[in-house]
């Protein structure tokens, strides 16, 4: 990594201030006790009132944005708020299970105060002890007495030790959201998940511990609390992007160099150096919601993983993906709530925009998740069921309730029929990157054998065999 190219502000925390450490002056200020993270955050306000200030303008609290989507004109309200996804759906009437990775305490329903500085949830990005951990329907509370859910028993942290020892956020904090999206450890994402919080070199060259042990932060600079990058599925038309060439050259390569600094101008780094992904863990790559409620079999496939549950329906699961590749220019179009769709044709929920014509265009590595699941049958328009909760579907198993109450949540008319359609999404992938000793070689993609689908991708075949 080229810690030259850093802003400095960035350069100096990296450089200053031991990712696990704690802050010696939160000891000698902090002393408690605290009844509940509200109480620690009122104390942090005393001398971080700005800082709370300065998150609680990023989407990490807002979880939505103003974004210009590559499939429509103007700006639209756009975030993990309002998006739809076909792991479990959406948001809205599901608050208190989903708000449990919010970075805040107390979003139960939308009358959430997001004004509200002392709704903070300081702790989770900067506990250095590893002890606080949110409870999965505390609404974005940890657990303030031991509790057990799904089969996993939450202690109750002690508030005032783990305020007296905050630090940078390392891998773990982050990775305490954004490895167990969807439900657990892998789910949604494919390229994070437990495996780095402590990767070898030759798992993740960047977060290597015998490697660069790079901190997430090292490559998503933050600023002011801003924290650069986007997920194409919540934020395809974000602003805070990216880019390998942050700290490495447009054309790196030294040995081959012309044959392989060619390939940089229409091949993402990403494609060539990330050969498979979900390589610590099995990832889910199909959950067909339309066989949830029945008593079928429960059976655990070969990586150990289930393939049904009465609450949540069918599952298939995969580890060492070879990903799906795209065109992909840095934009994306997304399903919004309410578009109309055709329930004949498989519906595309977010993908990325860019072609082989498209010159600002490259070819990326994708996992691709596909399901089935529910929609209106009258309105012809997804639906936000309501899972969640006493009269949620994962309680009552009635589909016609759940959809009319997460509809109204949502703000939707619900027609009173619904019905099952296949969807598919795209998820970028970033991490999981190999030494280049392991990087894919010509012929993994080239040849008879190769892995990529060059008609697909917009030519009339293999490349190299045109230019032979």
């Amino acid at each position: 990594m080229k810690i030259w190219r850093l802003p400095l502000i960035t350069l100096l925390l990296l450089l200053t201030q031991p990712v696990h450490a704690a802050i010696q002056e939160h000891i000698d200020a902090l002393e408690g006790p605290f009844s509940d993270g509200p109480s620690v955050t009122e104390a942090c306000l005393n001398c971080h009132e700005d800082a709370a200030r300065d998150f609680m303008k990023t989407t990490h609290w807002t979880w939505s944005s103003q974004q210009e989507l590559a499939d429509r004109k103007g700006p639209v309200e756009r975030g993990k708020k309002n998006a739809i996804n076909n792991f479990c759906i959406s948001l809205p009437g599901n608050w208190p299970r989903c708000t449990s990775c919010h970075a805040g305490y107390g979003w139960e329903d939308d009358t959430f105060d997001f004004e509200n500085a002392r709704n903070v949830d300081c702790l989770v990005c900067h506990d250095a002890t590893g002890s606080y951990k949110k409870f999965p329907t505390g609404a974005g509370h940890p657990a303030y007495e031991t509790k057990e859910s799904a089969g996993t028993v939450y202690p109750a942290p002690d508030l005032t030790h783990v305020a007296q020892n905050v630090g940078m956020p390392d891998r773990r904090a982050c990775g305490s959201c954004h490895f167990f999206g969807g439900g657990g450890n892998a789910i949604k994402h494919g390229d994070l998940d437990e495996s780095l919080v402590e990767p070898q070199r030759t798992f993740d060259v960047h977060m290597g511990i015998d490697g660069e042990n790079m901190s997430c932060q090292s490559c998503h600079l933050t600023e002011n609390h801003q924290i650069s990058g986007n997920a194409l599925v919540v934020s395809p038309g974000g602003k805070e992007k990216l880019d390998c060439t942050r700290c490495h050259e447009a054309e790196p390569h030294i040995k081959n160099a012309k044959m392989l600094n060619s390939h940089c101008k229409r091949v993402a780094c990403q494609t060539c150096h990330i050969p498979t992904f979900a390589k610590g863990a099995p990832t889910k790559v199909w959950w067909d919601w339309s066989d949830a409620g029945k008593d079928l079999a429960s059976e655990v496939d070969a990586f150990g993983m289930p393939t049904f549950s009465k609450q949540k329906g069918s599952f298939s699961w995969d580890r060492e993906i070879v990903p799906t590749y795209a065109w992909y220019n840095g934009e994306g179009g997304a399903y919004q709530l309410g578009d109309v769709i055709d329930p004949d044709q498989i519906v595309t929920l977010n993908w990325p925009a860019g072609s082989h014509e498209d010159s600002t265009a490259k070819i990326y590595p994708f996992k691709k998740m596909r399901g089935r699941q529910i929609y209106d049958t009258g309105h012809k328009i997804m639906i936000t069921p309501k899972l969640f909760g006493k009269t949620g579907y994962w309680t009552t198993f009635d589909w016609n309730s759940a959809a009319a109450q997460g509809m109204a949540a949502t703000g939707l008319d619900y027609s009173g029929s619904y019905g099952w359609v296949e969807t598919e999404m795209y998820w970028k992938i970033n991490h999981m990157v190999v030494p280049k000793e392991d990087a894919l070689k010509c012929n993994t993609c080239h040849g008879s054998k190769g892995r990529l689908d060059w008609t697909a991708l917009g030519y009339d075949g293999d490349p190299r065999k045109a230019k032979n």
